[in-house]
């Protein structure tokens, strides 16, 4: 059995055992995930290659790697944080094994080579999401979940007609069987009808962006992440969004491989400037904390879309830089914010303030992600965003300023929430309560991991995201 195969089937198996043990959950879930992370670092190792449904190459390792590392951070954090929820024993076990089973979709959505199965896995991914962000039961929670769900669900649909347009304009220089290959439709791009490969990039854009959170049909993110339980903020940002990104870029290749087509870069930059404004500004006006690193992932997706419709290899670094940073601080941030509002009682921006004084590892993780989040050094984000900056000036310098006001509003935003929530007086605690090393461990790993991808990036990671940018160039 091939290494991709096991790393869908671990956490699969990992979900069916945790859903009919009745004891052991944390500790199954903790471990699943790092055999995921072993299997991942083999995977990498390994390198692309191979044949089949299953196919790992230079563009889904790197998403397979973060997934990991995240996934394993979010079991860990899960630990203390579930604990503490009004769960049942079965409520807790079916949220560990709804965690494992997305974890399997998630991993399956990233390897396959089959534009269908991807299909399917993100929606079955979803579908696991949905349960597990209406675990708490009140009406804020179940409308959240069907929002989450109603939304997504017209954003697949959309996808799922721009797969079946995408097949039929291949159909006649393909062999039955290979019409939903990536790799195959990427070589047949260039003699395909170029008027069906606009249409289907259009519907993949948007029903697939729906997915990452972009703009129009976005609305869904912000209530998912505020109502369900913390580590699904966590999953929903970190791994989700780049899984339908993946679709994205995987639909932009193939149909720029027609040079007759409307060039897809532009749509991308529609969306992404759309979503990097109206997030920036929106950002400014959040009352719920959860809330507002909702409306900060829509902005970071957007980034990472204009980078990669811009294109070229700089452009594609950029964007892939981009999702490793803001998987890695995004997760970090919920860490913190997660437990934060336990320790408050209240995830509202006036519950909490005053972090750095009473809890000082967690107040600083917190104002270090914040800040991250912001664009400064000495994080990832920060040289995502030059390097877009300075390939933006260069291809398409009517995008600067437009660029440079998003990410000056969002940034600004983000610092001034950070200071409401991280200095100032101290907010009152229900009860006295410790951070703990569950939540300290993710949180600060994740901001030194994010540092390093900035000042000291290594000469194997560096090597993978170049061959990941060419590949899509």
């Amino acid at each position: 059995m091939s290494l991709a195969a096991l790393i869908v089937l671990l956490p699969l198996l990992a979900a069916l055992l945790l859903a009919a043990l009745p004891g052991q959950a944390v500790r199954l879930n903790i471990a699943a995930s790092a055999g995921s992370l072993a299997l991942a670092l083999l995977l990498l190792a390994e390198g692309p290659g191979g044949a089949g449904l299953l196919r790992p190459d230079a563009l889904n390792q790197p998403l397979v790697l973060i997934a990991s590392l995240v996934g394993l951070g979010t079991a860990i954090f899960s630990a203390q944080d579930v604990a503490h929820e009004n769960f049942d024993r079965r409520r807790m076990r079916w949220f560990h094994a709804a965690f494992q089973g997305f974890m399997a979709t998630h991993f399956l959505a990233l390897l396959s080579d089959n534009l269908g199965i991807m299909w399917v896995a993100i929606e079955a991914g979803t579908l696991a999401c949905v349960l597990m962000v209406a675990l708490h039961r009140t009406s804020a929670a179940l409308e959240a979940a069907w929002k989450f769900f109603i939304l997504c669900s017209v954003g697949i649909a959309l996808a799922l007609f721009g797969i079946i347009v995408l097949a039929l304009a291949a159909q006649p220089l393909l062999g039955h069987g290979e019409q939903l290959s990536f790799a195959a439709l990427r070589l047949a791009a260039q003699g395909a009808d170029p008027a069906l490969l606009n249409l289907a990039f259009v519907f993949l854009l948007v029903g697939f962006g729906t997915k990452a959170g972009l703009v129009p049909l976005h609305s869904w993110l912000p209530d998912a992440h505020a109502e369900g339980p913390t580590p699904i903020a966590a999953v929903l940002s970190g791994l989700l969004l780049n899984a339908a990104m993946l679709g994205i870029l995987r639909s932009k290749a193939v149909v720029g491989a027609n040079a007759e087509v409307i060039p897809p870069g532009g749509f991308l930059i529609a969306l992404g400037l759309a979503s990097l404004l109206l997030a920036g500004f929106s950002l400014w006006r959040r009352r719920d904390a959860k809330r507002l690193f909702g409306w900060s992932s829509i902005e970071h997706m957007g980034i990472a879309t204009i980078a990669f419709g811009i294109g070229g290899v700089p452009g594609h670094m950029a964007g892939l830089l981009h999702l490793w940073g803001h998987s890695l601080v995004k997760s970090a941030a919920f860490f913190a914010i997660g437990r934060a509002a336990r320790i408050k009682g209240g995830q509202t921006m006036d519950a909490i303030g005053g972090l750095v004084g009473t809890h000082p590892m967690l107040g600083w993780g917190l104002a270090m992600a914040m800040a991250a989040l912001a664009g400064l050094p000495p994080f990832s984000l920060f040289a995502s965003e030059l390097l877009l900056a300075t390939e933006a000036g260069r291809e398409r310098p009517w995008l600067l300023p437009l660029l440079i006001l998003g990410l000056l509003v969002a940034g600004t935003a983000l610092l001034h929430n950070m200071q409401r929530l991280c200095f100032g007086a101290p907010t009152p605690e229900p009860a006295p309560m410790r951070a703990g090393i569950a939540t300290l461990l993710p949180l600060w790993t994740n901001l030194v991991l994010a540092a390093l991808l900035a000042l000291a990036l290594p000469a194997p990671l560096a090597a993978m995201l170049l061959d990941a940018a060419r590949a899509l160039s």
